[in-house]
C-alpha cells in the first residue's frame, strides 16, 4: 500500500526540504503540498506554487483570504486580540491553514499529515491541535530529526532546491494580511539592534511624512469603512496596511513567552492591526458599561491566550466568542484617528449607542443637582475610615 502524505507548504526552506525528507526518511511514496493564501505577497504565493510543482508530486494553492478575515481576524478584533503585546497574525492563521491541509488530505485519500515546524516553536502545537483531530499519522521532520538551519541550507543545495535564505542573512519571514514576522539569525540575540532592512511594511517613524487623519467605521465590532467609503474586509485591511505603514505605524520588537516556556525575541510588523485594535478599544469604551469593560478585559485575555496556543477547537474558545459577540452588537460607530510618525492618536469617536450625555457630564449644566452627590460622598470610603478608627485606638 502506498503511503500518501499531505504537507502544509509555504515555499520556504523548512517545508521545501521536507519534501525529499518525507520520501527518504519516512517512506512516503507521494508527497502532496498545500499552500494556503492568507494574504502573503502574490509573488510569494506564485513562487511557492512554482517550486512545489517542480519538487512535489502534486500541489494545491488555496486562496482563503476572505475566510481568514471573516472567520479569524474579525473575531480577533472583537476580542481585542493581543498576546503579551503581539497582535497574533501568525498564530491566528495556523488553525485555518491546518484545516485546509486536512480537507485536501481527506479529498486525496492520504494516510499522513506533515508540517515543517521545529520542536522549539509554537506552530508545531497549532498545526497538531488540528491534525490530531483526525486518525492520520502526523509527521514533523524538522522536529524529529533535530535539524539546524545550516544543515537544511546544505541539504537543499545538494537536492537542487532553490533557497533565498543564506547563513549570512538567515531571516525567517512569515506574512499574512494581518502581520509580518521576522526572526532568526542575529535577531535571536535580544541585545542585537535590528537593521532597517528587515522591515518591508513600515517606513522608519523618523522618515514618515506629516500626519494624516482617518475616520474608521465599525458595525457590530467589525471595521467596515475608511473615511466613509465602505470596503470589504480584505480590501480595508490591505489599504490600511499601506496607509499606516507609510506613517511608520505597527512595529513590535519584543521578548515573547512561547507555549513551551522558552522566551524568544520576536520582531513584527502590523500597521492595520495596530490602527484597528486601537480604534476598536476606544469605541468599546464609549458604548459598553464599566462592568462590561472590566469583565470583557479578562475574557479578551483568555481568548487571546487560547488563540495564541492554537486551541480554537477548545469549547471555552467558542463560549468566549458567544459572550464577545453579544457585547459587539452595540460596537457600532466611527473613530477618528491621526496617523503620525509611528503613533496612532485618537481624535474623536461617535456612536448612536454611546453611554454618554454631554448635558449630564458638562460643568456648564445644572441638570444634575450636585448637592445630590453629598450623600454618596458620605459613604464613599466608609470602611477605610472605620479601619483607621480601629487601628488608631
Amino acid at each position: 500500500m502506498s503511503k500518501k502524505v499531505v504537507l502544509a507548504y509555504s515555499g520556504g526552506l523548512d517545508t521545501s526540504v521536507c519534501i525529499p525528507l518525507l520520501k527518504e526518511e519516512y517512506g512516503c511514496d507521494e508527497v502532496i503540498t498545500v499552500a494556503v493564501d492568507v494574504g502573503q505577497p502574490k509573488e510569494d504565493v506564485a513562487q511557492a506554487e512554482e517550486k512545489a510543482q517542480k519538487i512535489s508530486d502534486k500541489h494545491f494553492t488555496l486562496d482563503v483570504r476572505d475566510e481568514f478575515v471573516k472567520d479569524y481576524i474579525f473575531p480577533l478584533i472583537k476580542a481585542n486580540g493581543d498576546y503579551e503585546g503581539y497582535v497574533m497574525g501568525t498564530s491566528i492563521a495556523r488553525p485555518l491553514i491546518a484545516r485546509k491541509v486536512v480537507e485536501i488530505a481527506k479529498q486525496e485519500g492520504a494516510v499522513a499529515l506533515a508540517h515543517g515546524c521545529t520542536g522549539k516553536g509554537n506552530d508545531q502545537l497549532r498545526f497538531e491541535a488540528v491534525f490530531r483531530l483526525t486518525d492520520m499519522e502526523v509527521i514533523a521532520p524538522m522536529r524529529d530529526m533535530n535539524l539546524t538551519r545550516e544543515w537544511e541550507i546544505e541539504y537543499a543545495k545538494k537536492h537542487g532546491i532553490p533557497v533565498t535564505v543564506t547563513t549570512a542573512k538567515p531571516w525567517s519571514v512569515d506574512e499574512n494580511i494581518w502581520s509580518r514576522s521576522i526572526e532568526g539569525g542575529k535577531l535571536e540575540d535580544p541585545g542585537f539592534i535590528p537593521p532597517e532592512e528587515i522591515y518591508q511594511w513600515t517606513v522608519s517613524p523618523e522618515a514618515a511624512p506629516a500626519g494624516q487623519i482617518l475616520v474608521i467605521g465599525f458595525e457590530n465590532g467589525v471595521p467596515v469603512s475608511l473615511d466613509g467609503q465602505k470596503m470589504g474586509g480584505v480590501e480595508l485591511i490591505e489599504r490600511l496596511n499601506e496607509l499606516a505603514g507609510s506613517h511608520g505605524i505597527g512595529r513590535t520588537d519584543m521578548i515573547e513567552d512561547r507555549v513551551l516556556g522558552l522566551k524568544a525575541r520576536e520582531n513584527y510588523e502590523h500597521p492595520a492591526a495596530t490602527v484597528l485594535l486601537t480604534a476598536h478599544r476606544d469605541l468599546e469604551k464609549l458604548v459598553l458599561t464599566r462592568a462590561e469593560l472590566k469583565f470583557k478585559k479578562g475574557v479578551d485575555e483568555q481568548w487571546s491566550e487560547l488563540a495564541y496556543y492554537g486551541l480554537v477547537d477548545e469549547p471555552l474558545y467558542h463560549d468566549l466568542n458567544a459572550f464577545i459577540d453579544k457585547t459587539q452588537e452595540r460596537v457600532t460607530g466611527t473613530v477618528t484617528v491621526k496617523l503620525h510618525k509611528g503613533s496612532v492618536i485618537i481624535l474623536a469617536r461617535t456612536s448612536s449607542y454611546a453611554l454618554y450625555s454631554e448635558d449630564l457630564v458638562s460643568f456648564d449644566s445644572a441638570t444634575i443637582d450636585q448637592k445630590d452627590a453629598e450623600g454618596f460622598a458620605k459613604y464613599h470610603g466608609f470602611q477605610a475610615r472605620m479601619y483607621r478608627k480601629v487601628i488608631d485606638k
